[in-house]
């Protein structure tokens, strides 16, 4: 099976350029840059990707490569840092630049032969960087720029070297996809030979191998991650799986019993209940900072499955349904990356846990784990639900929990799901809910005057999770979520309508 190698340099988008190549149908694996040039000899890539990264290749401690990569015989594109970083270190130079590129720009093709084949004369392209190649490397010629970079792409297909100062990974590079596929097929002659059914394969595989002959406990969130996370151990384990979905108090409405019936009746799969609702509401209360209620939430859904473990005579295997964009924004694994918020299953799990983690989604996106569902034979309409956060409402109140908040967001969430059905808007969008906000504002109800909570209505298009745009919905949906919200919530007399997209922004408000 062909692989390309990308090396993470720091970026919030190398995972998305593992993602597409892997769209393009060729096996990815992310890398930290600190692995020897003799691992990275036996892995027998046929290709390695330089990601971008937050920092300047020429400060002291910046995050390099070995130069002998640029000698393996096989080619080599470097992304932005990347770019950067292979014209440092095969001599050329790179200084800040006077005028930073951030957002769209539009790439002048001077040569469309190699990299840029098939492109038009003007491709607009995401930008992000401060500093510039002031002197290329030997053998290199530039084969795009844009107003503010004269070096925006470069090539030496003598040694199958080539470079972009853009991201080709985002979806704002409209003709991204093509740049990657020229590197993957015209460049490095691969044959697409990877998809969703034979990662199936290789993760029941991989499971079979690691978990041997002991009993997997797999948690079941209500979401899709957790649910391809058990069908895949199912199918590599069979009756020594057992899955527990815990009622946390923190829910949506008619979650839980609505989902058992799922997981029992359609799916044939061995799931424990548990309602633990009032030890979670219990430990939270009072706390109002956001990393406290993750490793709170996440540090007791270990000690329910630590119960439920023992009550099978041990479990030594979790099975989570953790996917790649809680594992980058709660802990740079693969590279430099910055951490952005732990997520209850990731960075909120308590360190001493007592079990070997088993998370074979570890390293897809969501739009993976969707087609994934579809090959294990998930309904559609499960499949193509919006995601729901691990920690649940927990992360939709901003401040404190109680019974009280959960009541007011659980019942102002269930109206805004149900207008965005009704309005035909739903599958336009990745996710839509409310969010209750620790703010009370005068109104008038009945020519009284109120003092009451403040609710925020969310809706957002996205393709990955990584990165999303707030959706314009329609004025008469919003007023209508607004009338209904104030007039059915007890304790609400305002909604407002979140406009920020990710980034600068996070989709979740905690």
């Amino acid at each position: 099976m062909n692989k390309i190698l990308v090396l993470d340099f720091g970026s919030q988008y190398t995972q998305l350029i593992a993602r597409k190549v892997r769209e393009l149908g060729v096996y990815s694996e992310i890398w930290p840059p600190s692995a020897s040039i003799e691992k990275i000899r036996e892995a027998h890539p046929q290709g390695i990707i330089l990601s971008g990264g937050p920092q300047s290749v020429y400060e002291n401690g910046a995050p390099t490569a070995p130069p002998e990569i640029f000698s393996l015989g096989i080619p080599v594109l470097g992304i932005c840092y990347g770019l950067q970083l292979m014209s440092l270190l095969l001599g050329g130079k790179v200084v800040p630049s006077a005028h930073r590129e951030y957002g769209f720009a539009s790439l002048k093709i001077l040569d469309r032969c190699g990299l840029l084949r098939g492109l038009s004369d003007k491709e607009q392209v995401w930008m992000s960087h401060g500093d510039k190649v002031e002197k290329l490397p030997a053998g290199f010629r530039i084969t795009g720029r844009t107003g503010n970079t004269r070096v925006g792409a470069i090539e030496d297909p003598k040694r199958d070297l080539y470079g972009v100062q853009f991201h080709p990974e985002v979806i704002h590079t409209k003709e991204g996809k093509k740049v990657l596929s020229n590197f993957l097929f015209n460049i490095a002659g691969l044959v697409p030979d990877w998809n969703m059914g034979s990662f199936i394969e290789r993760k029941a595989a991989e499971i079979r191998k690691t978990v041997g002959k002991g009993r997997v406990l797999c948690g079941l969130s209500g979401g899709v991650d957790s649910l391809v996370t058990a069908l895949i151990i199912h199918k590599a384990v069979g009756k020594r799986l057992t899955c527990v979905f815990v009622d946390n108090g923190l829910l949506r409405a008619g979650q839980y019993d609505g989902l058992m019936e799922i997981f029992r009746v359609k799916l044939d799969l061995r799931v424990v209940g548990v309602d633990a609702s009032a030890e979670f509401v219990k430990a939270l209360a009072g706390v109002t900072d956001p990393e406290r209620k993750r490793k709170i939430i996440g540090g007791l859904f270990i000690k329910v499955f630590q119960r439920e473990a023992n009550k099978l005579g041990g479990a030594k295997f979790l099975a989570q349904g953790t996917i790649y964009p809680d594992v980058i924004e709660s802990n740079p694994v693969k590279g430099p990356s910055a951490v952005i918020k732990s997520h209850h299953n990731v960075g909120g799990l308590p360190k001493s846990h007592g079990f070997t983690l088993v998370e074979p989604l570890r390293e897809l996106f969501k739009d993976e784990v969707r087609a994934l569902a579809v090959e294990l034979g998930a309904d559609k309409a499960f499949v193509s639900q919006h995601p729901f956060p691990g920690p649940g409402l927990a992360v939709r109140i901003v401040g404190p929990i109680d019974r009280e908040a959960l009541r007011i967001v659980r019942a102002a969430d269930d109206i805004v799901v149900h207008e965005v059905r009704a309005a035909g808007c739903y599958d336009r969008l990745w996710q839509a809910f409310a969010v209750l906000l620790p703010v009370r504002t005068v109104g008038v109800m009945g020519d009284q005057r109120t003092y009451q909570q403040v609710v925020v209505v969310r809706l957002v298009q996205s393709v990955d999770g990584m990165t999303a745009d707030w959706f314009q919905a329609p004025h008469a949906l919003l007023s209508r979520i607004s009338t209904r919200i104030v007039n059915e919530v007890a304790g609400v007399n305002r909604v407002v309508f979140d406009i920020t997209s990710k980034p600068p922004g996070t989709i979740e408000w905690e």
